[in-house]
């Protein structure tokens, strides 16, 4: 039975200083939910016998099937701590398949504290890298938990020193891992401080300076990391098998040991781990037991009583051994669970008794965990802005908002600021309002004696009723008839009433289109930050997306007072709270009001919100900083109804979906597709099955196979053919195949040099561009850095100035970037050095890794990095100004869609190395200055598609030619370009981990070599006969390669795939054999299918582009040959 009420919960929600927000983070099948199980027994909320295999936080049917958790779920915990406190944990269950670390990401911004779960044999996994990396990244403080150490000893059959050995060395990577980041993260704030050092003395760094030599290790001896790892003497590690239900930390053990050993529970507690050994002659604790090969303290006192308990209970099954056992330790052990036929739930018993998991774990959340009114100031600012010195040049009133954030201040003075990370969809039936209402007993005794006295006065109209019947007839007849027509006038005001009621309720639905039918609701997912929440309030969305877009509403209270609004308040984005929701797992449970500090849910937001905003009572609040996700949408899928009738409910049902998911997109194509592009394939089938079931249910829909995006390149001539003979530049390789798609551009003409010239339609504008391949690590900085690109070409619009020399807030953004970058062109050759200023554009959609770089002599533009400076230009360039924007516009066209099939480019720079114009023979006079007469109207008809130069000091010369003409030749100079080089086709991969052992080796490398895939390491564990293998899989050949895996290698083999990069397909798409050597070692019908013309053809026949095959090739009569 539950031990605590919602009544409980909502006053422990007001005592900020015992609440604990944690969430439970691991790799796939460590033990999460497990775990999550153990605690939610502790409360009565499900049986002790039950934990592990109810799986109470998995409440989709799908997460029960695979076993895996899909969706981040939240309850609240109540834990007696042994200081005589209260505590309330708010626990969120995160998943741990990397398809859905969006989940992950939405848990960690909720919470001030995180559980790492770490499999003892399996140890640190790719997941646990990137859980770990997110906990940081949020700057929450992190525990460790080391689970299932019974596979230590019923598995992999170790003594208790080598499970010692395998426990540190987990420790030490887990450490490691955490030092990688503090380090990484001191050398960025020390680098920082003496940019800003630098700037404010005004001193310019010189390259050739011997003494300006950085130092790496600059702040990583000045600041104390003592408390940053986990260590188990500071009671941050908890050892356990949740399956098994027992857990403990060594102060657990050392309070039990320090009165049988007569030393002090401090000193057992430093001396428990480490190289400490217990002497048996002198009855002390010394040190050195590596040096004297003695076995450590945690050895003798710890392992060593957890293997008997074993041996004893599970591998041998000695009751009289197990009875001791159970006697030493003063436990009482149910009848029917000691003569169970299954020894796991004897073990079960004795374990959850002896060293109970939840206690350990909880005792260690509230001791070493921080309250939501102990939060860092570095998360503070984190949550509010991108670094210091943005925070710092915010009006006063944010100053006061952080304070208040700080303090998780919850009176009435303080304002209301809440996030929302994530909308849920909830069925309407699990809504507590929806669900019948458990009665007490005094409910029960007041029924009870309305249902007697109902039953009296029916006993009563039945006694009248026979007295009336002795009356008069005509009498009676009159009554009838008269209460006859009373019924019927009655009935039929009851009819025209319901009928209007119905008429408006059709409205209605006719009005908020189909959300009367459907069967859920969305309930936001969100956490308070201060002040006090309560049903009734009105507040304010702000969205960080529209940040400064309409101004603010003013207010008389003093945290709305500012300089600057931020934020849309319009009349849309206000909202009246109705529905305050306590998470309690599968269920919800309705609340008045919610204290600041605390996990909730809020109904009636799903017209406001759309994945996730900020929620406050002041306008004037800066929203928070939008979650970050470690997983990018990689796998798209075109949809269609099977009946196109169907289409207005598929896509209301899209729109449902992208709300209710924080990482899935829905997007609709050019060609009028509906695609939704998901994570990975099981959270594609997770998708699928909500929007069947769910989201569009009685429709049948179509999905077409996945569609994976490609990316076009071009690399630096290649140096050896197919067969790695050295080419012969001189001989023309692969013209007829390139044919077909250089037919496309007749205006375009080749030089030797590879470059491309171009003319309008009219012939009035002469275009030369020449395409070459950016360095690799160019490359990766531009798409690493794609918000700033964004920030930087967006400016364009407001005017804003983003030059390196500039002091506004966002060049705190961009002149790192700026001076990365131009490192790296630097660091690539002499022939890319100072082109970081002549970069005239970024492409496509303004962003993306391509560049436009302006080599025009006669054109001295702007600088993309000063938007606001003007140049002193000649007359001639003030034609070149006018039509600066087609030029720009033309190679965003160009690099949305390549010559080969119309995808993407990637690390291209576009080079334009002339821009002149060819005055036409068309080109009209200029008018006189003694004609006046008719010379407006001519000037307002050129002026809509012509161009006509002022006179200079040689005479009068006109240009006439369209601004279409001009984006026109641009873009397909630049596709012609990119054919002239050699051109590749870059494809999206996984980086795969796999765990196998030995003998399946050899079919995991046959599943992978089938599927194209690469082996970059191999490694195998210490102390175990498991294997590490690393390898990289293209996207485009990973569906259904878990399954494969598992099938070929009986369950042996478990692979994780996480995306790693883009990387190029090594085959020419246009390659034949043409050599002596190619033709000998493919045969002259080249046999040997091309991979990068093979998925080239197939994505031109996907998107309806021509595709030229041959049908039938060498064909040779069929002979039967008779026996």
């Amino acid at each position: 039975m539950r031990t605590i009420s919602s009544n409980e919960i909502s006053k422990l929600q007001k005592n900020s200083s015992n609440i604990r927000n944690i969430c439970i983070l691991a790799h796939v099948d460590h033990g999460k939910t497990t775990l999550a199980d153990s605690l939610i027994a502790s409360n009565g909320i499900i049986s002790t016998r039950l934990a592990g295999k109810v799986r109470y936080m998995d409440s989709r049917e799908d997460e029960q099937i695979r076993g895996i958790t899909m969706k981040s779920s939240a309850i609240s915990l109540h834990y007696p701590h042994h200081d005589g406190g209260d505590y309330l944990i708010n626990l969120i269950d995160s998943p741990g398949h990397v398809d859905f670390s969006s989940e992950v990401s939405t848990a960690v911004r909720l919470c001030d504290g995180a559980i790492i779960i770490v499999d003892a044999v399996e140890g640190v996994c790719p997941q646990t890298h990137v859980v770990l990396r997110q906990a940081w990244l949020e700057s929450i403080r992190p525990c460790l938990v080391i689970n299932k150490i019974d596979r230590l000893i019923t598995e992999l059959k170790c003594t208790p020193m080598e499970a010692y050995i395998r426990l540190q060395q987990i420790l030490e990577q887990v450490n490691a891992l955490t030092g990688e980041l503090f380090a990484v993260k001191v050398m960025e704030d020390s680098e920082a401080a003496n940019e800003k050092k630098n700037k404010q003395e005004n001193k310019s760094t010189i390259e050739n300076d011997e003494n300006n030599v950085y130092d790496w290790s600059t702040g990583l001896e000045d600041i104390d990391d003592s408390s940053l790892y986990f260590s188990p003497d500071q009671g941050n590690v908890v050892f356990a098998s949740a399956i098994d239900g027992w857990g403990f930390r060594i102060t657990d053990f050392a309070a039990i040991m320090s009165k049988k050993m007569g030393v002090s529970q401090a000193a057992m507690n430093k001396t428990l781990w480490g190289d400490f050994y217990l002497n048996s002659k002198t009855k002390k604790i010394m040190k050195g037991a590596q040096a004297k090969a003695k076995k450590p303290l945690f050895v003798q006192v710890i392992l060593e009583n957890l293997w008997n308990l074993y041996n004893s209970i599970f591998i041998k099954k000695d009751k009289i051994q197990s009875e001791n056992i159970v006697k030493s330790l003063n436990l009482k052990i149910s009848t029917r669970d000691s003569k169970h036929t299954d020894a796991r739930v004897y073990l079960y018993a004795v374990c959850s008794q002896w060293l109970p998991l939840s206690k350990a774990i909880l005792s260690m959340v509230c001791d070493k965990l921080p309250s939501p009114n102990n939060v860092s100031s570095e998360r503070v600012e984190k949550l509010m802005g991108n670094n210091l010195s943005q925070f710092q040049s915010r009006p006063a009133n944010v100053e006061q908002i952080k304070e208040v954030i700080l303090h998780c201040k919850s009176d009435d003075n303080a304002p209301v600021v809440l996030h929302v990370t994530k909308m849920v969809s909830v069925e309407k039936s699990c809504l507590p309002q929806n669900k019948p209402k458990t009665l007490t007993m005094e409910e029960i005794r007041q029924r009870r004696a309305l249902a007697k006295e109902r039953l009296l006065h029916k006993n009563q109209q039945r006694t009248d009723e026979k007295n009336e019947a002795n009356t008069d007839n005509c009498d009676q007849s009159t009554v009838t008839t008269e209460n006859g027509s009373a019924d019927i006038s009655s009935t039929s005001l009851r009819n025209s009433q319901d009928s209007n009621e119905c008429s408006d309720e059709n409205a209605k639905r006719d009005e908020d289109g189909d959300l009367e039918e459907r069967n859920h609701e969305f309930v936001a997912f969100a956490r308070i930050f201060c002040g006090t929440i309560k049903r009734g309030d009105k507040l304010y969305i702000l969205n960080y997306n529209k940040a400064n877009s309409k101004a603010g509403i003013s207010s008389n209270d003093e945290f709305s007072k500012g300089e600057s609004s931020v934020g849309d308040v319009s009349g849309e984005n206000v909202f009246e709270v109705n529905d305050l929701f306590l998470w309690m797992g599968r269920q919800l449970e309705l609340l008045d009001e919610v204290p600041a500090g605390n996990i909730l849910g809020i109904g009636n937001l799903e017209k406001y919100i759309l994945k996730s905003a900020t929620v406050s009572s002041l306008p004037h609040c800066p929203p928070l900083m939008p979650v970050p996700y470690a997983v990018v949408p990689i796998v798209h899928v075109a949809i269609e109804p099977a009946h196109p009738s169907d289409m207005a409910k598929l896509t209301n049902g899209l729109r449902l979906l992208n709300q209710a998911d924080p990482c899935v997109e829905t997007l609709v194509q050019e060609s009028g597709e509906h695609v939704i592009v998901a994570a990975g394939e099981v959270h594609l089938d997770r998708c699928l099955k909500d929007l069947k079931e769910r989201f569009a249910p009685g429709v049948e829909i179509s999905v077409s196979e996945p569609i994976i995006p490609f990316r076009e390149t071009i690399i630096p001539p290649p140096e050896v053919d197919m067969v790695n003979e050295v080419i012969d530049r001189n001989e023309g390789q692969n013209i007829t195949q390139r044919q077909e798609f250089d037919n496309d551009y007749p205006n375009c003409e080749e030089s030797d040099d590879k470059t491309i010239t171009v003319y309008t339609s009219d012939k009035s504008c002469k275009l030369v561009i020449k395409a070459k391949p950016l360095p690799k690590s160019v490359v990766n900085l531009l798409d690493q850095n794609a918000d700033i690109i964004k920030s930087i070409t967006g400016s364009k619009l407001t005017g804003k100035n983003h030059s390196p020399s500039s002091s506004t807030d966002t060049s705190s953004d961009v002149l790192p970037f700026y001076n990365s970058l131009k490192e790296e062109f630097d660091a690539a050759g002499d022939e890319w050095k100072d082109i970081i200023d002549e970069i005239w554009s970024f492409g496509p959609r303004n962003y993306g890794p391509n560049i436009l770089v302006n080599k025009i002599p006669s054109y001295n533009r702007s600088s993309i990095w000063n938007l606001t400076q003007d140049h002193s230009v000649h007359l001639e360039n003030d034609v070149y100004k006018k039509f600066d924007n087609s030029i720009i516009t033309g190679f965003q066209l160009a690099t949305l869609s390549g010559p080969l099939c119309e995808e993407p480019m990637m690390g291209v720079c576009f080079i334009i190395k002339e821009w002149t114009y060819q005055y036409s023979i068309r080109s009209k006079p200029m008018v006189s200055p003694g004609d006046k007469s008719d010379s407006s109207s001519k000037v307002s008809c050129n002026t809509e598609n012509e161009l006509s130069s002022s006179p200079d000091e040689r005479g009068v010369q006109s240009v006439s030619f369209n601004s279409g003409q001009l984006m026109s030749a641009m873009k397909d100079s630049c596709r012609r370009a990119l054919l002239a080089q050699p051109i590749r086709l870059m494809d999206p991969t996984y980086k795969c981990t796999i765990h196998a052992t030995s003998d399946v080796l050899g079919r995991v490398y046959a599943v992978l070599g089938r599927r194209n895939g690469q082996i970059i390491s191999e490694d195998m564990q210490e102390g175990s006969s498991i294997f590490n293998i690393e390898a990289v899989l293209p996207v485009a050949e990973s569906f259904g390669f878990p399954d494969e895996i598992r099938k070929k290698t009986s369950g042996l083999a478990n692979p994780q795939l996480i995306f790693n990069n883009w990387e190029v397909i090594p085959a020419d798409p246009f390659w034949v054999p043409t050599t002596e050597e190619e033709l000998l070692h493919f045969g002259e019908k080249a046999d040997s299918e091309n991979r990068a013309r093979l998925l080239v053809d197939k994505i031109r026949v996907r998107k309806g582009l021509i595709v030229q095959r041959k049908i039938v090739e060498h064909a040779e009569k069929q002979r039967t040959i008779k026996k």
